[in-house]
């Protein structure tokens, strides 16, 4: 297995996780795969780039090399479901329109998709974990900023449109409620875009297994409306006029992070 993340460490007490922003297949995810999946529809296009400026503020960031469509990054290892309703699990089975992702019959083996828990699944985990551990041990606490997107009208997954800026906390057990309030009073501040707390995406298995309030790690889920910064139709391409404004409530949101740590902790 070729390089499967990309890191890069930082010099705060933020760590931004970017687990469903991989474009990579294996041969096996490849060739298996539908007409309609060849694009990788449901990729959490541009995040990288989106939120490239975390690095020049000091934040660390773990990104994903492979799709979604090979192993899911944010579902656990047993892959225990998550939401209630419809969904997709640790290893996709469907589009997020319920349709099929795989032609029949042609699914990776058994052996390949463990052979992707442990190069890919694994060592994103890994790095996570090791990375919230030395952030801990360095300025007493650690902030996990989990970054997705979804196209903002998705039926098989939920009623009408989505709200812009989807924030989620497991309904308040990843992170100080003190903290996502402050992230509630940003994005309400942000002219034209819409917000919800813990609506239909609470914060996925990254957020909810790694935020640990009593043992002072904090995580927080955005899902973010792609409306906001690209086309959310082939070839989805990034929009910066639109991604411009959204780019400057991302990094406020970051720097109240930030802010709130230091004054919780005074480091």
């Amino acid at each position: 297995m070729d390089k499967v993340l990309s890191f890069h460490q930082g010099s705060l007490p933020l760590l931004i996780s970017m687990p469903h922003a991989g474009l990579n297949l294996t041969d096996a995810v490849r060739d298996g795969l539908v007409e309609q999946a060849r694009s990788l529809p449901d990729t959490d296009w541009h995040i990288p780039q989106l939120y490239d400026f975390a690095q020049e503020m000091g934040a660390s960031v773990v990104a994903a090399e492979y799709s979604r469509f090979v192993i899911d990054l944010n579902r656990p290892d047993d892959d225990t479901p998550l939401y209630a309703g419809a969904t997709t699990g640790l290893y996709p089975a469907t589009l997020f329109e319920g349709e099929p992702l795989f032609k029949a019959g042609l699914e990776p083996t058994t052996e390949q998709r463990k052979q992707y828990l442990e190069q890919i699944w694994r060592p994103y985990h890994d790095t996570l974990r090791n990375e919230l551990i030395r952030l801990r041990e360095q300025f007493g606490y650690a902030l996990l900023w989990d970054a997705h997107s979804i196209r903002s009208h998705i039926p098989h997954l939920f009623d009408g449109t989505l709200p812009d800026f989807n924030l989620g906390t497991f309904n308040g057990a990843s992170c100080d409620p003190a903290l996502a309030e402050r992230l509630e009073d940003v994005c309400a501040q942000a002219q034209n875009y819409s917000h919800v707390l813990n609506g239909r995406f609470k914060g996925g298995h990254i957020t909810r297994h790694y935020g640990d309030p009593a043992q002072h790690i904090h995580a927080v889920q955005l899902e973010l409306a792609q409306s906001t910064y690209m086309n959310e139709v082939e070839p989805f391409a990034y929009r910066d006029d639109l991604a411009q404004p959204t780019r400057q409530v991302l990094r406020h949101l970051l720097e109240e992070t930030l802010a709130w740590g230091k004054q919780r902790y005074g480091v």
